[in-house]
Protein backbone atom coordinates (compact mmCIF):
# COMPACT_ATOMS: atom_id res chain seq x y z
CA UNK A 1 0.00 0.00 0.00
CA UNK A 2 1.33 3.48 -0.95
CA UNK A 3 0.68 6.97 0.37
CA UNK A 4 -1.17 8.85 -2.40
CA UNK A 5 -0.20 12.49 -1.92
CA UNK A 6 1.87 15.10 -0.14
CA UNK A 7 5.47 14.95 1.04
CA UNK A 8 5.42 11.15 1.50
CA UNK A 9 3.69 10.50 -1.84
CA UNK A 10 4.52 7.03 -3.15
CA UNK A 11 6.05 5.74 0.09
CA UNK A 12 5.10 2.14 0.85
CA UNK A 13 3.65 1.09 4.17
CA UNK A 14 2.80 -2.30 5.66
CA UNK A 15 -0.79 -3.44 5.85
CA UNK A 16 -2.07 -5.73 8.60
CA UNK A 17 -3.74 -9.02 7.71
CA UNK A 18 -6.90 -8.27 5.71
CA UNK A 19 -8.83 -10.68 7.94
CA UNK A 20 -8.19 -8.22 10.79
CA UNK A 21 -8.48 -4.84 9.04
CA UNK A 22 -9.94 -3.50 5.81
CA UNK A 23 -7.54 -0.92 4.33
CA UNK A 24 -9.08 2.07 2.59
CA UNK A 25 -8.37 1.89 -1.14
CA UNK A 26 -6.01 4.46 -2.65
CA UNK A 27 -8.70 6.04 -4.87
CA UNK A 28 -10.94 6.43 -1.81
CA UNK A 29 -8.10 8.01 0.20
CA UNK A 30 -7.37 10.46 -2.61
CA UNK A 31 -11.06 11.34 -2.75
CA UNK A 32 -11.23 11.86 1.03
CA UNK A 33 -8.40 14.39 1.01
CA UNK A 34 -9.44 16.13 -2.22
CA UNK A 35 -12.96 16.55 -0.86
CA UNK A 36 -11.64 17.67 2.51
CA UNK A 37 -9.49 20.30 0.84
CA UNK A 38 -12.54 21.66 -0.98
CA UNK A 39 -14.45 21.78 2.32
CA UNK A 40 -11.82 23.10 4.78
CA UNK A 41 -9.04 24.54 2.65
CA UNK A 42 -5.44 24.45 3.83
CA UNK A 43 -4.60 21.62 6.30
CA UNK A 44 -1.59 23.38 7.85
CA UNK A 45 -3.07 24.32 11.23
CA UNK A 46 -5.64 21.53 11.39
CA UNK A 47 -5.87 18.41 13.55
CA UNK A 48 -7.04 15.00 12.33
CA UNK A 49 -8.39 12.06 14.34
CA UNK A 50 -8.53 8.56 12.87
CA UNK A 51 -10.79 6.68 15.29
CA UNK A 52 -9.96 3.21 13.84
CA UNK A 53 -6.31 3.23 12.80
CA UNK A 54 -5.85 -0.10 11.02
CA UNK A 55 -2.59 0.26 9.10
CA UNK A 56 -2.37 3.93 10.03
CA UNK A 57 -2.67 4.94 6.38
CA UNK A 58 -5.30 7.65 6.91
CA UNK A 59 -3.21 9.37 9.57
CA UNK A 60 -0.09 9.11 7.42
CA UNK A 61 -1.98 10.55 4.44
CA UNK A 62 -3.13 13.43 6.66
CA UNK A 63 0.42 14.16 7.87
CA UNK A 64 1.80 13.83 4.35
CA UNK A 65 -0.71 16.38 3.11
CA UNK A 66 0.11 18.94 5.79
CA UNK A 67 -2.10 18.39 8.83
CA UNK A 68 -0.40 19.87 11.89
CA UNK A 69 -1.41 17.06 14.21
CA UNK A 70 -2.77 13.53 13.75
CA UNK A 71 -4.15 11.29 16.48
CA UNK A 72 -4.81 7.60 15.85
CA UNK A 73 -6.87 5.15 17.90
CA UNK A 74 -6.49 1.38 17.46
CA UNK A 75 -7.94 -1.36 19.61
CA UNK A 76 -5.85 -4.33 18.39
CA UNK A 77 -2.35 -4.33 19.92
CA UNK A 78 -0.80 -6.32 17.05
CA UNK A 79 -2.25 -3.89 14.51
CA UNK A 80 -1.08 -0.96 16.66
CA UNK A 81 2.47 -2.31 16.40
CA UNK A 82 2.18 -2.21 12.60
CA UNK A 83 1.05 1.42 12.85
CA UNK A 84 4.15 2.16 14.94
CA UNK A 85 6.36 0.45 12.32
CA UNK A 86 4.74 2.41 9.49
CA UNK A 87 5.28 5.72 11.27
CA UNK A 88 8.86 4.75 12.20
CA UNK A 89 9.62 3.96 8.55
CA UNK A 90 8.93 7.65 7.84
CA UNK A 91 10.79 8.79 10.97
CA UNK A 92 7.57 10.07 12.56
CA UNK A 93 6.50 9.50 16.16
CA UNK A 94 2.84 8.46 16.14
CA UNK A 95 0.29 10.05 18.44
CA UNK A 96 -1.24 6.59 18.93
CA UNK A 97 -3.66 5.44 21.61
CA UNK A 98 -4.40 1.75 22.04
CA UNK A 99 -7.89 0.82 23.21
CA UNK A 100 -11.59 1.17 22.50
CA UNK A 101 -12.27 4.30 20.41
CA UNK A 102 -15.34 5.41 22.32
CA UNK A 103 -13.55 5.22 25.66
CA UNK A 104 -10.43 6.83 24.24
CA UNK A 105 -12.19 9.84 22.74
CA UNK A 106 -14.01 10.42 26.00
CA UNK A 107 -10.65 10.57 27.80
CA UNK A 108 -9.15 13.13 25.38
CA UNK A 109 -8.85 16.75 26.44
CA UNK A 110 -8.44 17.87 22.82
CA UNK A 111 -10.89 18.72 20.13
CA UNK A 112 -10.34 17.93 16.45
CA UNK A 113 -10.87 19.73 13.13
CA UNK A 114 -11.44 16.51 11.14
CA UNK A 115 -12.65 13.18 12.52
CA UNK A 116 -12.47 10.04 10.37
CA UNK A 117 -14.80 7.24 11.46
CA UNK A 118 -14.37 3.87 9.77
CA UNK A 119 -15.34 1.08 12.21
CA UNK A 120 -15.94 -2.50 11.12
CA UNK A 121 -18.69 -2.23 8.48
CA UNK A 122 -21.14 -4.63 10.03
CA UNK A 123 -20.90 -2.87 13.37
CA UNK A 124 -24.17 -1.52 14.70
CA UNK A 125 -22.18 1.12 16.58
CA UNK A 126 -22.08 4.09 14.19
CA UNK A 127 -24.66 5.94 16.25
CA UNK A 128 -22.52 5.41 19.37
CA UNK A 129 -19.59 6.91 17.52
CA UNK A 130 -21.68 9.90 16.43
CA UNK A 131 -22.63 10.68 20.02
CA UNK A 132 -19.12 10.02 21.34
CA UNK A 133 -17.39 12.49 18.99
CA UNK A 134 -19.88 15.31 19.53
CA UNK A 135 -18.17 16.84 22.61
CA UNK A 136 -14.93 17.11 20.63
CA UNK A 137 -16.26 19.16 17.75
CA UNK A 138 -14.59 22.58 17.74
CA UNK A 139 -17.14 24.39 15.64
CA UNK A 140 -19.59 24.04 12.84
CA UNK A 141 -16.53 23.95 10.56
CA UNK A 142 -15.36 20.61 11.96
CA UNK A 143 -15.82 17.86 9.40
CA UNK A 144 -16.67 14.29 10.33
CA UNK A 145 -16.17 11.64 7.67
CA UNK A 146 -17.93 8.30 7.88
CA UNK A 147 -16.92 5.36 5.70
CA UNK A 148 -19.84 2.92 5.64
CA UNK A 149 -21.84 0.40 3.58
CA UNK A 150 -25.35 0.88 4.99
CA UNK A 151 -27.57 3.91 5.57
CA UNK A 152 -26.63 5.98 8.61
CA UNK A 153 -28.95 7.79 10.96
CA UNK A 154 -27.17 11.08 11.62
CA UNK A 155 -29.52 13.26 13.67
CA UNK A 156 -28.29 16.83 14.25
CA UNK A 157 -25.78 16.56 11.41
CA UNK A 158 -25.77 18.32 8.09
CA UNK A 159 -24.48 16.15 5.23
CA UNK A 160 -22.00 18.19 3.20
CA UNK A 161 -21.20 15.59 0.58
CA UNK A 162 -21.68 11.87 0.01
CA UNK A 163 -19.77 9.75 -2.47
CA UNK A 164 -20.13 6.09 -3.40
CA UNK A 165 -17.26 3.75 -4.27
CA UNK A 166 -18.42 0.23 -5.11
CA UNK A 167 -20.29 -0.98 -2.04
CA UNK A 168 -19.05 1.76 0.30
CA UNK A 169 -20.01 5.35 0.97
CA UNK A 170 -18.05 8.33 2.20
CA UNK A 171 -20.28 10.76 4.06
CA UNK A 172 -18.84 14.16 4.98
CA UNK A 173 -20.90 15.99 7.58
CA UNK A 174 -20.88 18.54 10.36
CA UNK A 175 -23.19 19.62 13.12
CA UNK A 176 -25.64 22.30 12.10
CA UNK A 177 -25.18 25.64 13.90
CA UNK A 178 -28.28 25.26 16.08
CA UNK A 179 -27.50 21.67 17.02
CA UNK A 180 -23.85 22.48 17.68
CA UNK A 181 -24.89 25.12 20.22
CA UNK A 182 -27.39 22.75 21.88
CA UNK A 183 -24.96 19.84 21.94
CA UNK A 184 -22.07 21.84 23.32
CA UNK A 185 -24.22 23.36 26.04
CA UNK A 186 -25.27 19.87 27.07
CA UNK A 187 -21.73 18.51 26.87
CA UNK A 188 -19.83 21.28 28.58
CA UNK A 189 -22.22 22.62 31.23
Amino acid sequence: MNITGGIYNGRKIKSPDEKVVRPTLSKVRMSVFNTLYSLVGDFENKSFLDMFGGSGIMGLEALSRGFREVTVFEKNKIVANIIKENYASLKIEPNLFIGDSIKLIQSQDKVFDVIYVDPPYMSDSYEKFVSSVTPFIKSTDTVIIFEHVTELNLPYYEILKQKKYGDKYLTFCKLSEINWQKTNKQCFI
